[in-house]
């Protein structure tokens, strides 16, 4: 027979366990985000305009 109360008992201690063992390490082991979506191309090149004409002093 489980007692429900023994269950949430035991379920709280081992996430309290967890967690000050999470805060004592300086470091975590995880899964790394991965990185699907190809990088970004540049900007184009402004095609056929001419320079600044005008600016001439």
């Amino acid at each position: 027979i489980l007692d429900p109360t023994k269950v949430t008992r035991t379920a709280l201690q081992n996430a309290a366990s967890v967690a000050s063992l999470m805060l004592t390490t300086e470091a975590m082991i995880c899964e790394a985000p991965k990185d699907d979506a190809p990088a970004g191309g540049g900007m184009p090149d402004m095609g056929g305009m001419g320079g600044m004409g005008g600016m001439g002093m």
